[in-house]
Order: C-alpha cells, then sequence, then structure tokens
C-alpha cells in the first residue's frame, strides 16, 4: 500500500505557520477528511539555528512519513524538517525553496541587521501601511486578523525568526517539496521563485483571501494529480 491509497481520515496535515503568525491564518481553508495538526511555535534558544530549531519542532510530529504544509517562514522550516527526515510531502505556501528565492532586500540586513538593534515589532506598526502593502492586504478584517496577530507575536521570536530568514544558507530542495506561489506576492517576489503552481494575482496572504483555491491545490496535490493552477 503507498502513501497515496492511504484513506483521508488516516492522514496527517502538519502545518507551520509564517513568520510572527499562527494557525489563525489557516481559518479559512477548507479541507475535509484529514486530521489537522498546527505546529506551535517555541522560544528559541540563544544563538539557535534553524536547522536546530526545526529539529526541536519535529518532537510534535507524531506520523513516520508526515505531510507538511509551510506558509511563509514556516516554509523553510518544513524545508529544513523534510532534510532531517523522511517526509510524504513538504507543500509550501508563499514561501522560499532555498537562498537563492530569498529577495535581495531581506538579503541587505545580512550587512545592515537593523531588525536586531530598533524595537522591530514597534516598527511594524509604525508602517503598518506598508505592511498591508507588502502582504496585499485591502479588505478591513485582513487587516484587524494580520494587527492580531502581529500583536499577540513575541517579539524575541519575531527578531530571532526575521534573522534566520535573512541568514539562510540552503541550496538543498527536498525531492518531495511542492510550490504554491501567488504571482502578485511582494514578501517573495515571484520572480525569484520557481513555483510548481501559480495563483495568478494571489499575494502573499492568498492562504486567507484566496482560501478556496488554495484548498483545492493541496487536495489535488495530495490525491496525486496534477495542479493545473
Amino acid at each position: 500500500m503507498t502513501a497515496l491509497d492511504i484513506p483521508p481520515s488516516q492522514r496527517t496535515l502538519y502545518f507551520i505557520s509564517g513568520l510572527g503568525a499562527d494557525e489563525r491564518v489557516f481559518q479559512q481553508l477548507k479541507l475535509e477528511g484529514y486530521r489537522i495538526v498546527h505546529v506551535q511555535w517555541e522560544e528559541p534558544e540563544r544563538g539557535e539555528t534553524l536547522a536546530s530549531y526545526a529539529h526541536r519542532l519535529s518532537a510534535q510530529i507524531d506520523s513516520e512519513r508526515p505531510v507538511l504544509v509551510g506558509l511563509s517562514f514556516g516554509g523553510l522550516v518544513a524545508t529544513e524538517i523534510a532534510k532531517q527526515q523522511e517526509v510524504e510531502r513538504v507543500i509550501l505556501l508563499s514561501s522560499a525553496k532555498t537562498e537563492k528565492e530569498i529577495p535581495g532586500y531581506f538579503k541587505l540586513l545580512r550587512w545592515f541587521p537593523v531588525h536586531r538593534i530598533l524595537p522591530f515589532k514597534w516598527l511594524l506598526w509604525a508602517v503598518s501601511w506598508l505592511v498591508y502593502w507588502f502582504f496585499g492586504l485591502t479588505d478591513g478584517g485582513e487587516r484587524v486578523l494580520l494587527g492580531e496577530v502581529l500583536h499577540d507575536t513575541d517579539a524575541h521570536f519575531l527578531k530571532w525568526a526575521l534573522h534566520r530568514v535573512v541568514t539562510w544558507k540552503n541550496d538543498a530542495v527536498p525531492a518531495t517539496a511542492y510550490h504554491v506561489h501567488g504571482s502578485s506576492d511582494r514578501i517573495f517576489p515571484f520572480r525569484y521563485v520557481s513555483a510548481d503552481c501559480t495563483i495568478p494575482a494571489g499575494g502573499h496572504f492568498m492562504v486567507w483571501n484566496r482560501a478556496e483555491e488554495i484548498s483545492q491545490v493541496i487536495d489535488q496535490i495530495l490525491a496525486g494529480d496534477r495542479v493545473l493552477a
């Protein structure tokens, strides 16, 4: 019996949210017949690498060959987990698979790490209009959700996670990876990534405001169908 022969009711999807986000960003998805587990962020240890952090988070995974769904920063974490253990599938949403897919403006922070000096969380609030633009938010409800998530996010974790993004060194793409990306993503611009499935006009928050399409794509991927989007 192959993994695709296992009834959906017995398959577990492990969702890993984005930088500064939590499971609320996945609320709009409609995935029937799966066991859904949201991997919870843990306090990073001093100087901890992304690989080490991913290893610690993997303790929350109780399936032998899990299906990982990583959103944005969570996609980087999912990629690192997939390098450490066998997985059935890694589905990356609005994310990056290698350091080459990280845009240049992130890499500038390696040399000018202002995010580690300034009160970064406060700065995000001060330029919230710019944050909304980067995420492609136009609806008031979306802005409220992002505002609540940022408010609830630990400032230390936010700084640590951003630094892990800008210093990420990876060129290994898991063989089981499937990358879903929006053509209008402003955080990880589409021109930098090599996506397996493109969501036309999808922004970085498409997991919420294009949730019906994303749900269908995930279902198709797990069914082993060729995704036409």
